[in-house]
This record gives C-alpha cells, sequence and structure tokens, in this order.
C-alpha cells in the first residue's frame, strides 16, 4: 500500500491546525507557536499565521490571562502565586499576567476561593489534632499559591481557637515576586 505524500505545509494548513487547538481550548500566543513549530510548520509560515490570527482577535494573549486567572481562581481553588507560574510557564509576559491577574480578581475573590479550600480541607483532615491541622493547613494552602499574609489572617479568623498553631510559623517573604520559587 503506497503512503500518500505529506500535505504541504502551507499558511492555510497552519491556520486551520491552529484554529482547531483553539477551538478544544484557549491557548496563549507561545503555546500555539510552539505547536506549530512542532507539526513541522516552517517559522516563517508560523509567524505569518500568529500575526493573522492576531488581526483576526483568534489570539489575544491579554484576554487569554485573564479568563485562566479567573478560572484558576474560582473552580480550581488556586492563588494568585500558582496562577502566575502557570501563566509564565504557557509562555505569557510578566506585565501581561500583572494585567491579567489584577483584571480576573476583581471578578473573583481570593478570599472567598482561599475559605473553601480551606474549609474543604478542615473537614477531611478531622482526624489530625487541630493544632497540627491549621498548621498543614498553613502549608497546603502556600504550595496552592496564596500570599503568606492572607493565608494566616483568613486563619486567624475561621479558627480563632487553633489560633497558637499559626503563632511561630515563619513570616513569608511577602516582597518577593510571584513566579520568582
Amino acid at each position: 500500500m503506497k503512503r500518500k505524500d505529506a500535505p504541504e505545509l502551507s499558511p492555510t494548513l497552519a491556520r486551520q491546525r491552529a484554529l482547531r487547538r483553539l477551538a478544544r481550548r484557549d491557548h496563549s500566543e507561545a503555546e500555539l507557536r510552539r505547536a506549530l513549530l512542532r507539526d513541522g510548520f516552517a517559522p516563517p509560515v508560523v509567524a505569518a499565521t500568529m500575526e493573522r490570527l492576531r488581526a483576526e482577535k483568534y489570539l489575544d494573549d491579554q484576554g487569554f490571562a485573564t479568563r485562566f486567572a479567573r478560572s484558576r481562581v474560582a473552580h480550581h481553588g488556586l492563588g494568585r502565586h500558582r496562577v502566575h507560574q502557570a501563566l509564565r510557564a504557557r509562555g505569557v509576559s510578566r506585565a501581561i499576567i500583572d494585567k491579567g491577574v489584577a483584571e480576573a480578581l476583581k471578578d473573583v475573590s481570593e478570599v472567598e476561593a482561599l475559605e473553601v479550600v480551606a474549609r474543604r480541607y478542615w473537614r477531611q483532615h478531622g482526624r489530625d489534632e487541630p493544632v497540627r491541622r491549621i498548621r498543614k493547613l498553613w502549608v497546603f494552602l502556600l504550595r496552592r499559591g496564596f500570599p503568606a499574609g492572607l493565608v494566616r489572617e483568613r486563619l486567624a479568623t475561621l479558627w480563632p481557637r487553633w489560633r497558637e498553631g499559626l503563632e511561630d510559623l515563619p513570616e513569608a517573604e511577602e516582597a518577593r515576586e510571584p513566579g520568582d520559587e
């Protein structure tokens, strides 16, 4: 059985592949560029395709960052630091990430997301003694990307009886830039 010749990797085919990917889920420009290059399209074809998709408003890193951040905070229970890290991994620039996360946090409450995740954790780890549980919860919430000051404040408010479990925990560097882990 003879193999058909591989179709020419034209700009039209690159655009079709890009649109197919975008129909499945949102992508950053960098993600889409990497995917097209991995599919074997020449760099000039990829550049032209990206330019056309931007002009047609199919690609918008600012909008992508805002939608991604909103989704991750509201539906996945992640804090701003983890969202920032995930967007950097998807090739979005820091300036766009900062604007996107700030815009998303106007629409969804990071405090509410933290409280939902904290209460769920508290219920699921009921066998641990409370002081130990609140310390483990503090670490868990930091790993989920919530700012340390916010975590400490909300845990002390939600479980004031076990506030002593938070007292000797180290102060996190609030001044550090997200993504500089």
